[in-house]
């Protein structure tokens, strides 16, 4: 942190644009849910630092955007009803979910509402500082799916060209590498992150043939898991640039819960059926085949590595933690999957300036 305590003049003009320049407002597009929680808060006095106000901006936006893509995952996959409205379900399409796991409906109907709650609150405590909440809705431009059970509305998100990125599943598992110390990592499944995939069908044609839809729900199995660590990091990444201990406490009581979602995908993940598309060529490796550590399925708590320096014993830890750059490496990372395949100049504008605020944020600040 030494050396970076004064931000440029160009920064803080910038973050200070973002900080007032996006309207109220935290809705997302035919979800309903808990948005009645905003107004309920009552400006209070003792506003928020520059610093912290970013931070908590670009993490209501990281949580916007999650809420959008796992509300499409719901829609298709997961259960709907009146805690997460939205779809009909498509019944091929969970039938090779629950092959990852019985109870994957449950599952993803659970993360999708944990997200919502996120982004509402969040929104809701910069509202109750007298900040504005992060409204997105003019970027919900990108199709939705046109298989039967998915809403025909706009989308923040592209689920259905995804490049995933599985070298989490390697990261976790190594015992002699981090991330924060400048190591890399071998894919788990190389052919996702080497292509575009569909993660949910991208219309009912996609149901068939069967190992086709099956490995579309393997995608989506492993995908889960990548939006999920991303968060696990992200929260202690941020929370070391903080300065109000209330608003260290919100950091510290949601990034956990990141955690336990990326604990619950890994383990599915590791269940998907090794197969290979005969639409695309996509291959699922058997991934206890290798006999190696890096991809025994069932090593779903991290195993102890190097931290801070190689010098001390190694311990097991969330990684990345490393804080400088933490949220443009998470934009760039969910950029790289393809998630935003389709979206516009002024968003990827609009993202990389709160990244930009949020990184910037110095304690005090």
């Amino acid at each position: 942190m030494e050396g970076q305590s004064n931000p440029s003049p160009r920064r803080s003009t910038r973050r200070s644009f973002l900080l007032t320049g996006l309207a109220v407002g935290a809705t997302a597009a035919g979800s309903g849910v808990l948005a009645s929680a905003i107004p309920a808060f009552a400006k209070t006095t003792g506003g928020l630092t520059s610093g912290d106000a970013a931070i908590l901006k670009f993490l209501s936006a990281l949580e916007i955007l999650e809420t959008d893509l796992w509300q499409q995952y719901n829609e298709l996959g997961g259960i709907q009803d009146a805690e997460v409205p939205g779809g009909d379900g498509s019944d091929a399409y969970i039938k090779k979910l629950q092959v990852l796991d019985q109870d994957m409906p449950q599952y993803i109907h659970d993360n999708t509402e944990d997200e919502f709650t996120h982004f509402t609150f969040i929104n809701a405590y910069l509202v109750s500082k007298g900040s504005s909440a992060i409204n997105l809705d003019k970027f919900r431009n990108l199709p939705s799916s046109k298989a039967t059970g998915a809403q025909k509305i706009g989308r923040l998100t592209n689920l259905m060209e995804l490049s995933v990125d599985t070298s989490w599943f390697t990261r976790y598992r190594s015992r002699t590498k981090n991330p924060d110390l400048g190591d890399s990592f071998a894919q788990a499944i190389p052919g996702l992150k080497a292509g575009k995939f569909p993660a949910i069908p991208r219309n009912d044609a996609d149901l068939a043939p069967d190992d086709h839809i099956q490995a579309i729900a393997n995608t989506a199995g492993f995908h889960f898991a990548t939006i999920e660590q991303g968060g696990s990091s992200l929260y202690p990444s941020l929370a070391q640039r903080v300065s109000s201990p209330e608003v260290l406490r919100i950091l510290l009581s949601i990034g956990p819960t990141e955690t336990m979602h990326f604990q619950t995908w890994q383990d599915k993940a590791g269940n998907a059926k090794p197969l290979t598309d005969p639409t695309n060529g996509l291959v699922f490796p058997d991934l206890n085949k290798s006999g190696s550590e890096d991809t025994q399925t069932n090593l779903i708590m991290p195993e102890p590595t190097f931290f801070l320096k190689r010098t001390f014993p190694v311990v097991s830890i969330i990684r990345p933690t490393e804080t400088t750059g933490a949220a443009m490496g998470a934009v760039k990372g969910l950029t790289a999957d393809g998630l935003f395949r389709g979206q516009s100049k002024e968003f990827f504008n609009v993202l990389h300036g709160l990244a930009e605020a949020a990184d910037a944020a110095r304690i005090g600040d």
